[in-house]
């Protein structure tokens, strides 16, 4: 695909990946992620992807009644793309994933091409202990956990959320073989251009964090899905500038937040979302790259508005 004329920044707000006792910025309460959602998008994010947390500990949460608390404010104070996570959360089933996004009804929903295992365990090493004993637990069951996503579970996000709701997706790629299992969906007609492809890197049980990975990411993407694609790039903790700023340089939109890095630079944390918008901002401006603004980006990925979201 040629290079997009402007980049699309998602922030990601809070995710469920790390956890309270990693960074005391990160956005727990609803009140904490409808401001840093805001903050994000001041900063020039047009999409926000939005996970729910319990206020009392911050564990990830499926929540609806969590998500309304911060969703209608957010609605309210930006014209952002509100991208509600199906991913959710360890442990969480295909139903309670979906809880959240069928009743709010959103204009984008991520959507996970693969079933995969998703190591976090490597992390009880960093920190000597925790403040909430179900962090421990939820990095140690990342060991021997699967993170499902079948094909009959896609077919059932794609039936209800995409054609029940009018709800297109971030479709969720973390290895090559997810971009064969998304144009699957599209041979069979049940997803439709144009695809939002976000390409993940440095996760463990995923494609690597190389730069040469991310080549073939956009070559077989541009194989499969030719022009009728928007791609994206994140990556995990440290490679989060590098290979956004990469992925841009060849056309690329981009992913940054906390869900996927919890440090602005080396060895420092980020106090909140705002500040890794800001800096992939500046670095894509010094690249000469333009910035899309919500409703570009809307029509980018041809959205159905947000006036005919449910809250």
């Amino acid at each position: 695909m040629a290079n997009a004329k402007k980049v699309i920044i998602t922030c990601a707000v809070t995710g469920s990946i790390h956890t309270p006792t990693m960074t005391p910025h990160l956005p727990i309460t609803p009140d904490e992620i409808a401001e840093n959602a805001i903050g994000a998008w001041e900063a020039g994010a047009s999409i926000l992807h939005l996970h729910a947390r319990d206020p009392k500990d911050g564990r990830p949460t499926p929540d609806p009644k969590v998500f309304m608390e911060f969703l209608p404010r957010i609605k309210q104070s930006t014209d952002a793309v509100v991208n509600i996570t199906t991913g959710g959360g360890q442990g969480m089933s295909v139903q309670d994933r979906l809880a959240g996004p069928l009743q709010a009804k959103p204009e984008m929903c991520s959507l996970n091409m693969g079933s995969m295992n998703f190591g976090l365990f490597p992390m009880l090493d960093r920190y000597p202990s925790f403040k909430h004993q179900w962090e421990a637990d939820h990095l140690e069951a990342s060991r021997d956990a699967i993170f499902r996503n079948t094909f009959k579970d896609i077919e059932f996000i794609l039936k209800e959320l995409g054609e029940g709701c009018g709800t297109r997706f971030e479709f969720e790629c973390y290895d090559v073989g997810h971009l064969y299992n998304l144009a699957h969906f599209v041979d069979r007609g049940l997803v439709k251009p144009p695809f939002f492809v976000q390409t993940i890197f440095g996760i463990l049980g995923g494609i690597g964090a190389d730069h040469k990975n991310l080549m073939h990411m956009r070559e077989i993407a541009d194989k499969l899905f030719g022009d009728s694609y928007q791609w994206s790039i994140l990556a995990a903790g440290r490679h989060q500038m590098s290979l956004c700023t990469m992925g841009a340089i060849m056309g690329g939109n981009v992913r940054v937040g906390l869900e996927d890095s919890i440090y602005a630079g080396k060895g420092k944390l980020a106090e909140n979302n705002a500040e890794q918008v800001a800096k992939i901002r500046r670095i894509l401006e010094e690249l000469s790259l333009e910035i899309a603004t919500p409703a570009e980006a809307r029509q980018m990925l041809d959205l159905k508005g947000g006036d005919q979201v449910n809250f």
